[in-house]
């Protein structure tokens, strides 16, 4: 477990923003919606500040990151943003890179993910989510569970299997297994360096670590895509396949080095994330029986492994996977950079200025949403659509031309596993207080998420739904 966050959570935040150097940045792990408000309520939606040594520009609230996001003169650019704090460990990939180029391997990649591969994609995810589950060890029900490590293991084996093709776990080799753990292991290490304090390749730092793991994860990549090439399989129902065989209307095509650095992004993008929002789900779940007996009879119609269509046609599942994302957007941050001198809310923005995004406390902003820290799923229902009331308000996809590309395949890989674990278990979580989360990176679980899992047919009744209340800026 991250110690650095629980040491930072027990100082005032009055003590962490005075920091010298990182003082921001402290106050941003201990407590980041706490933090994105103090901004607010202090300096306005535009402000400015140094995080790890340099000027940042800060956007809070629906308005000013609305406009960053829509960049309408074209000043902000997401690469060089990124770069500043993931560049090295997720370079070339399609969030670092901008306007006419970003735009060529965008159009590429959308034949990644049509109607029709999404179908596919559904097709072979049934099967793998199935067993995946089953082979968690818990078949008589298990108290504390960490369902955050299981579950991150099992979206990355998911993802290698349906987007690279790679035989289902139970079939590969224990080099093969440990393989995967190891990558596991990197895309943890890329991703947590985004707030590394020593941002030079000196080992046994974060930033080494990352380094190192972007070597692993280039290689595992690399021999993915040489082995595709060599079978001569281009354009199979995977995504490497769609990634090889992609064409645009000139015959253009990515060669292996831009099919190997999409990869590592997109394998990050296709598990980290959804690891994160079926852990939101399961643990709200977890909290609120009557939503979690909603959904199962909802589904309770639905084969073991449902079609494409026949998960886009659960609206109560859909309701919970909207309220999760606000509750817990997976990138609370975007970054970017400015190219030119510009104005957001009549602000002016220096050229070459880091700038934060922070989405996240739009998501929680009583001025748009009834009681923002309460799990609410019907506030998505239509006759209520709070999420109406300003466009930029709920952006956990991002927005503009950077918008996620695989949204839709996030969606059906979240309501797969819920839908699959609602066929096997009833759970709760312990834990009356809300799930501790560490911000080093992206939110993930303190305490691993421990849930209390009963086999449907053997299960206690119901615990009553626990009331929320935020602590720390963690939605309850």
């Amino acid at each position: 477990m991250p110690v650095l966050p629980r040491l930072v959570a027990a100082l005032p935040p009055t003590v962490v923003g005075r920091v010298p150097y990182a003082g921001p940045t402290l106050e941003y792990l201990a407590d980041p919606l706490g933090m994105m408000q103090r901004r607010h309520d202090t300096h306005g939606p535009v402000s400015h500040a140094r995080f790890l040594g340099k000027p940042w520009t800060i956007l809070v609230g629906p308005d000013a990151c609305d406009h960053a996001l829509r960049n309408p003169d074209k000043a902000f650019a997401s690469g060089p943003g990124w770069g500043e704090l993931v560049g090295p460990f997720f370079d070339r990939g399609l969030m670092l890179l901008d306007f006419e180029e970003h735009l060529g391997h965008r159009r590429l990649m959308q034949q990644a993910f049509t109607r029709q591969r999404l179908e596919g994609y559904a097709g072979a995810l049934g099967p793998a989510v199935s067993a995946g589950l089953d082979a968690w060890p818990v078949a008589a029900g298990a108290r504390g569970f960490p369902a955050y490590p299981a579950l991150k293991q099992l979206t990355l084996e998911l993802a290698t299997q349906v987007l690279l093709g790679a035989p289902p776990v139970e079939q590969r080799s224990a080099a093969e297994r440990a393989e995967l753990t190891a990558v596991n292991r990197a895309f943890v290490d890329c991703v947590q360096a985004a707030t590394a304090f020593v941002r030079a390749p000196v080992p046994g730092t974060r930033w080494g670590r990352a380094l190192r793991g972007r070597r692993l994860l280039e290689q595992y990549a690399g021999r993915q895509v040489a082995a595709r090439r060599a079978a001569g399989v281009e354009g199979d129902d995977t995504l490497l396949g769609a990634l090889l065989a992609a064409r645009d209307d000139d015959g253009a095509t990515f060669d292996d080095r831009a099919v190997v650095d999409h990869l590592v992004f997109l394998l990050m993008a296709a598990h980290d994330t959804s690891t994160l929002t079926t852990s939101t789900v399961l643990d709200q779940l977890g909290r609120h029986p009557g939503w979690q007996e909603r959904l199962r009879e909802e589904a309770a119609h639905l084969p073991d492994r449902p079609s494409l269509a026949e998960v886009e046609a659960l609206p109560s599942f859909d309701l919970v996977f909207r309220e999760a994302l606000r509750l817990v957007p997976p990138v609370p941050v975007l970054a970017r950079k400015t190219v030119e001198e510009t104005e957001v809310l009549g602000e002016r923005v220096p050229a070459g200025r880091l700038t934060a995004v922070m989405l996240h406390l739009s998501h929680h902003d009583p001025a748009l949403w009834d009681e923002p820290h309460r799990f609410d799923p019907e506030r998505f229902a239509e006759g209520r659509r709070e999420d109406k009331r300003h466009r930029a308000q709920w952006e956990p996809f991002g927005g503009g031309v950077h918008k996620c590309l695989g949204l839709h395949f996030a969606g059906l890989e979240v309501k797969l596993l819920v839908h699959q674990a609602l066929r096997r278990w009833r759970w709760t979580t312990p834990r009356a207080t809300p799930t501790p989360l560490s911000y080093l990176s992206l939110p993930v679980p303190l305490d691993g998420l421990p849930l209390d899992l009963q086999p449907l047919g053997r299960a206690r009744p119901a615990s009553p739904t626990r009331p929320a209340s935020p602590t720390q800026g963690v939605p309850a």
